[in-house]
């Protein structure tokens, strides 16, 4: 039996549309939708389908980095599939490890997605640091300037105005006030 995993990353803008359509096209007949990161080991409807997979199946991805970024991760993945006796292929990377040649390519195509995941990183953390040096920090602006936390612990502690009443006159939420 084929059996397909699309994923998404959590929290971006994505959907499984392109990868559901290309399994479908390749006959895959179960389909497991996850939406996480693929650098993370705890995705639980990956681990579902592969407590699904019976000796004489194989998984069917639309791309290799679909299943893990991490090559490790990757690794002990193709073990576990290769112990249950299953098959893996990669619909866009023309994997089959039912194969030799697949096998080697599974694992070379591993190597580079690790190696971009760990390259986004860096780039991320060389560009927070930039920020961070020219004095600029990440999160959410201020909603009130200092001179207007002033005036309103000022105002609720003296209990001259409520926090609500605060809130109401530099609209703003309660909890801001609070």
């Amino acid at each position: 039996m084929l059996i397909g995993y699309a994923r998404i990353s959590r929290g971006e803008e994505q959907n499984n549309a392109l990868q559901i359509h290309a399994l479908k096209q390749a006959g895959v007949g179960k389909i497991f939708e996850e939406s996480a990161s693929g650098g993370r080991r705890d995705r639980p409807i990956l681990h579902k389908m592969l407590d699904h997979l019976r000796s004489g199946d194989t998984i069917v991805v639309w791309k290799l980095d679909r299943l893990s970024r991490s090559l490790k991760d990757l690794l002990i993945l193709m073990d576990k599939i290769d112990k249950t006796d299953a098959g893996f292929c990669s619909l866009t990377e023309a994997i089959d490890t039912t194969t030799a040649a697949g096998r080697m390519m599974m694992n070379m195509i591993g190597a580079f997605a690790e190696f971009e995941r760990a390259t986004i990183r860096e780039r991320t953390n060389a560009g927070l640091a930039a920020a961070r040096a020219e004095g600029r920090i990440g999160g959410r602006r201020n909603k009130l300037s200092g001179a207007q936390r002033a005036d309103i612990a000022d105002n609720i502690l003296s209990n001259r105005k409520t926090g609500a009443e605060m809130a109401r006159l530099y609209k703003v939420s309660q909890p801001t006030v609070s």
